[in-house]
């Protein structure tokens, strides 16, 4: 199962048995999930892009998925007693596939702050309690990529010839802070390069460890955020990453 993406280096996992509910009533989900994110693509460019907003990425998936006609649902559960109603939850999950044999849930998370885990397990959780869904899925950044991330940008920093801050306001990127321009400045007068500088502090604001990524969701697993709804697990690996754009 999941052979192509295990072959370009994508993590999965698999928690409560979903390997076998996966295998035995979803294959055609599997099928599907597997051709989209084979496609994924993501320039540089977009990893060391400083706008607000929904990241490009994310973009392209929820289109390719969207397309699959996995939709964002939003389940009300309400609790009624003697025709009184005493409590109303909505649960919002961004795409939401039903089948003949139960519904598959799909979130998204490639550079949040990592609580939006504790959400999506939870909202799992009650929603396979209730009977709504069958499995969850999260995607998110996988261990290798993350690892590697801080490389991938001082190596774009210095294809460019990125020796200031200058260069990269003329790149589109905003004014630094003082805090930022404190930073880099303080590892520049330890001797390291502007690249190696900028890159550390940008990597450590944008995707440090309080960000969305494998080891973080590691965390919530083991310690049974969402047990004991069955989950696939899926980290993206660094072969996504296009340098060249």
């Amino acid at each position: 199962m999941f052979d192509r993406l295990l072959a370009a280096g994508f993590q999965i996992e698999f928690a409560s048995h979903a390997r076998a509910i996966l295998g035995v009533d979803f294959p055609d989900v599997v099928s599907d999930l597997e051709d989209a994110l084979s496609q994924v693509r993501l320039p540089i460019t977009e990893i060391v892009g400083s706008g607000g907003g929904e990241a490009q990425l994310t973009q392209r998936l929820r289109r390719g998925f969207y397309d699959l006609r996995w939709r964002k649902r939003n389940v009300e559960i309400k609790k009624v007693i003697d025709h009184v109603e005493k409590e109303s939850i909505s649960h919002e999950i961004d795409h939401f596939h039903p089948t003949d044999a139960g519904t598959f849930a799909l979130e998204i998370e490639w550079n949040n702050k990592d609580p939006f885990f504790d959400r999506d397990l939870e909202n799992f959780k009650r929603l396979h309690a209730e009977g709504v869904i069958s499995v969850g899925c999260i995607v998110t950044r996988g261990s290798e990529l993350q690892g590697q991330l801080r490389a991938m940008i001082k190596a774009w920093t210095e294809q460019e010839g990125i020796l200031s801050f200058d260069d990269l306001r003329e790149r589109g990127f905003k004014r630094p802070t003082e805090r930022q321009e404190g930073i880099v400045a303080m590892r520049v007068e330890r001797q390291e390069s502007f690249a190696e500088a900028w890159s550390a502090m940008f990597f450590a604001d944008k995707y440090g460890m309080a960000t969305t990524h494998w080891s973080k969701l590691q965390d919530r697993i083991a310690r049974g955020v969402g047990n004991p709804c069955p989950l696939l697990l899926i980290g993206l690996p660094p072969s996504i990453v296009d340098m060249s754009c």
